[in-house]
């Protein structure tokens, strides 16, 4: 199959769509909005030698049932490659904070597990992270652009998992 340049189009729907001057507008602030709101979160964590990833980790697995995820389901919930979040759970596990079980009845398969430790983590930094959340984002928009901006992106999430799924 041949492959083919972004800047080709696709000879199935004509020629590129070149974004407009708004359409560029807002997909730039979204991009740098994205980019500079982790980077700050993740600073914010710092001072707890977390980082964004070790967060949200801990968050999903203090969310589900035992306190415990398969692996696969993990990566996907953090939008990770099963690699990188393979390296990222050696590193929480090197600090105590998950551990690995295998999982019955499947020789592959594998469970990451919050720890004693890694609860504790979650339950003291959890109100400083949602400080930070409110203070360099909820905060500075009001409810009816919290509203507008949810309704905006659900239904782009979920065409992005529903094209996720079928990859």
């Amino acid at each position: 199959m041949p492959t083919q340049s972004l800047t080709d189009g696709d000879p199935r729907t004509g020629p590129p769509r070149w974004l407009s001057d708004e359409e560029q507008r807002a997909w730039r602030a979204y991009i740098r909005l994205a980019q500079l709101l982790m980077r700050q979160l993740d600073r914010d964590l710092h001072p707890y030698e977390l980082s964004m990833h070790d967060y949200e980790i801990l968050v999903e697995l203090s969310e589900a049932p035992l306190s415990r995820m398969r692996m696969t389901e993990l990566a996907e919930r953090t939008a990770q490659s099963r690699s990188r979040l393979s390296h990222q759970i050696n590193r929480m596990e090197n600090r105590g904070l998950v551990s690995r079980e295998g999982c019955d009845g499947d020789k592959r398969g594998t469970f990451a597990v919050l720890t004693a430790r890694g609860a504790a983590t979650i339950e003291q930094v959890a109100p400083f992270h949602v400080a930070s959340v409110r203070e360099h984002f909820i905060d500075l928009l009001d409810s009816a652009e919290l509203a507008a901006l949810a309704s905006a992106c659900e239904p782009l999430l979920e065409r992005l998992r529903l094209t996720r799924d079928r990859d």
